[in-house]
């Protein structure tokens, strides 16, 4: 994938989760390297089922909540761009 596809498909993403959870904070705003959980954008376990479930249903995949990767997949919205950009299928 290229840089501004995986540009395009992060600020998709981005505004997914500041839709699918109500954020208070623009989509364009959300620090790329910052942790989605806890410091960063603050997030908890519960946040983290809603995101999976908003990405599932746009990009095709399942992100199961046993997955041993979970950690790194959801370590910052840049890291989720690129599992998302790894695995969609829509």
């Amino acid at each position: 994938m290229t840089t501004t596809s995986l540009d395009t498909l992060r600020s998709e993403v981005a505004a997914l989760i500041v839709e699918a959870l109500n954020l208070d904070v623009q989509p364009q705003d959300i620090d790329p390297q910052a942790p989605l959980y806890g410091d960063g954008l603050g997030l908890d376990s519960i946040d983290m089922l809603e995101i999976a479930l908003v990405v599932s249903k746009r990009f095709g995949f399942q992100l199961k909540s046993d997955n041993e990767n979970n950690q790194q997949i959801f370590a910052s919205l840049q890291a989720l761009t690129e599992h998302i950009a790894a695995h969609r299928t829509q």
